[in-house]
C-alpha cells in the first residue's frame, strides 16, 4: 500500500467568528486526504473487489487516526463525511469503489463512535480540483440536524494526476455557528408529515 500512496494532505479550519458575531465555541473542521495511484487506471476491470479488499481498509487506517486526533478525539467529533476524486484516466466508479464500502467507512464511523451513514461525493477531475466532503451529525437519531450539514473542502495543487485518486474524509467538532434554520423534524411537525413525506392522519 505504501507504494500506492504518493502523499497525505491534512487541513484544519477553525472558525471563531461568523456573521460578525463570535461563535459560542470555535468550530474545527479537519480534512485528511490521500493521493494514491489508481489500481485500475486506463483499463476496464470487471471485478473491482480484490483491490477494494486490499486497499480500502488500509486507506481508512491511514487517514482516520490523524483526522480524529486533530479534531480532539472521538468525543469531540460531531459530524463526518467522505469523498473521492478520480483522475481523468479513471472511472468515477474507481473513486466510488474505495469509499463506498464498509471496509473504509466503518473505520471512520467506529473511530468517531458514530451510528449514521457517511454522506459523500465522488467525482472526476484534475490537479487542484476541489474535494468537497459533505458532513452530517454522526448520531443516526440526530442526522436531521441541519446545524451539522457542513462541507469540508481541500485542494491539492498537483493531484489527482490522470492515473491517481484523491480519497478524503472530513470531521467537525460541532454545527455551524449561530445556526438558526431549524431541522427536518421541526419541518415535519409543522407540515404534518412523517419520514416518508406522507401526511399524518390528523393532517390528511
Amino acid at each position: 500500500m505504501k507504494d500506492l500512496v504518493r502523499k497525505v494532505v491534512t487541513a484544519i479550519e477553525d472558525t471563531y467568528v461568523e456573521g460578525g458575531r463570535k461563535a459560542d465555541r470555535p468550530l474545527r473542521i479537519v480534512t485528511a486526504a490521500a493521493v494514491i495511484q489508481n489500481p485500475w487506471s486506463g483499463r476496464f476491470v470487471e471485478d473491482l473487489t480484490p483491490a477494494i479488499l486490499e486497499f480500502a481498509p488500509v486507506l481508512g487506517e491511514l487517514l482516520v487516526p490523524t483526522a480524529i486526533e486533530l479534531a480532539g478525539g472521538a468525543e469531540a467529533v460531531e459530524a463526518y463525511g467522505k469523498a473521492g476524486i478520480v483522475g481523468t484516466n479513471g472511472e468515477i466508479e474507481h473513486a466510488s469503489a474505495l469509499i463506498h464500502t464498509l471496509r473504509f467507512g466503518n473505520v471512520l464511523r467506529d473511530a468517531a463512535r458514530g451510528t449514521s451513514f457517511l454522506p459523500f461525493t465522488n467525482t472526476r477531475g484534475g490537479p487542484g480540483h476541489l474535494l468537497h466532503v459533505p458532513m452530517k451529525n454522526k448520531v443516526k437519531e440526530k442526522e436531521g440536524s441541519r446545524a451539522h450539514f457542513l462541507t469540508a473542502t481541500l485542494s491539492v495543487p498537483d493531484a489527482p494526476g490522470p492515473d491517481e485518486i484523491l480519497i478524503g474524509i472530513g470531521v467537525a467538532t460541532g454545527g455551524r455557528p449561530h445556526h438558526r434554520i431549524g431541522d427536518r423534524y421541526q419541518d415535519m411537525s409543522e407540515m404534518g408529515t412523517d419520514e416518508t413525506g406522507a401526511k399524518l392522519p390528523e393532517h390528511a
